[in-house]
């Protein structure tokens, strides 16, 4: 079932979540043993992210390196599988420009096609880490909107090979991402805006925002996009707090800015169990005020912590 469908027939709130797939050389029970508590809920659907490799050398027997492609995460088209089956839910895997060709990216698509999975979140990804800004493979996507537009291609029945024809459309829904405190590199919120308005006029169904800690943000940013004539819904991303690291951690590397009041309480906070009990009641009146608000879907991104979400949705369904 497409995610869109699930917001439309809804009649309340949806719960969801985000995970990654495990390190390599792990096998899919960690990813069982991470969601089991959390089917408690009834998850309308749940996001496996897509990681690229990253760039490493390797020193040699006679003292030079080589360099080496490697990839620490790898298994989503894979772990979607096992969830519909394992679970009966909706999977949605995450596609990402960075480090792969607009070939690999079809063979993904076709992959998932054939398996039944017609949900997909696009996304741009990180530069890799030894670039200073993001460069796309040779024959890769540059922007998220360019892979959007290929997945719809295929949904039309469009292939890369001018010479594949006749064959069936995809069906995919296609989510796009948002950011409540627009993406780091856009020149301001509006201009952030008009190119979420862009990927929805070329296909986009949904979005899924970056995690925010102060709500008003995302309802101004809603407000924002409304204003604009963006009218699809607006999903609000939610992230735990678990250590004391993740309030300088998390602003550099997402760019989000961190409330005073939950600042202070996580420097008073004496250990990370401590803090890990902030960011419970923390998330919990975040997701509160949002359910209340009538959001159509609260998506937490679990993080290895699902015994804290598990705590949060506890109490609000």
């Amino acid at each position: 079932m497409k995610v869109i469908d699930h917001i439309n027939q809804a009649k309340k709130t949806l719960v969801s979540f985000e995970i990654l797939p495990p390190l390599k050389g792990k096998g899919i029970k960690a990813i069982y043993d991470h969601l089991d508590p959390l089917m408690d809920f009834k998850p309308a659907f749940i996001n496996v992210t897509y990681h690229r490799s990253e760039t490493m050398f390797k020193k040699q027997a006679d003292g030079s390196f080589s360099k080496i492609e490697v990839r620490k995460r790898p298994g989503t088209v894979g772990i979607c599988a096992a969830i519909m089956q394992h679970y009966k839910v909706d999977p949605v895997p995450h596609l990402i420009c960075g480090g792969f060709t607009r070939e690999e990216t079809e063979h993904a698509l076709i992959d998932l096609a054939f398996l039944g999975i017609d949900n997909v979140l696009v996304l741009r990804g990180d530069a890799a880490k030894n670039e200073a800004s993001f460069e796309p493979e040779p024959n890769g996507n540059r922007y998220a909107i360019d892979l959007l537009k290929q997945v719809v291609n295929l949904n039309h029945g469009i292939y890369l090979e001018e010479e594949v024809k006749d064959y069936g459309n995809a069906k995919f829904c296609i989510g796009v991402a948002g950011y409540p405190e627009k993406h780091f590199e856009s020149p301001n919120r509006e201009m952030d805006i008009q190119y979420l308005k862009a990927k929805v006029a070329a296909g986009a169904e949904y979005v899924v925002t970056q995690m925010f800690f102060d709500n008003q943000k995302y309802f101004e940013y809603v407000d924002k996009c409304r204003e604009a004539g963006i009218t699809i819904p607006i999903i609000p991303g939610l992230k735990p707090i678990y250590s004391k690291k993740q309030l300088s951690i998390l602003p550099r590397i997402f760019h989000v800015d961190m409330p005073m009041a939950l600042s202070e309480a996580i420097t008073k906070a004496k250990t990370d169990e401590e803090v890990e009990e902030v960011g419970a009641d923390w998330l919990l009146a975040q997701s509160r005020e949002l359910k209340n608000a009538g959001v159509p879907v609260l998506h937490y991104y679990t993080l290895g912590k699902p015994k804290l979400i598990h705590k949060v949705v506890k109490e609000l369904f």
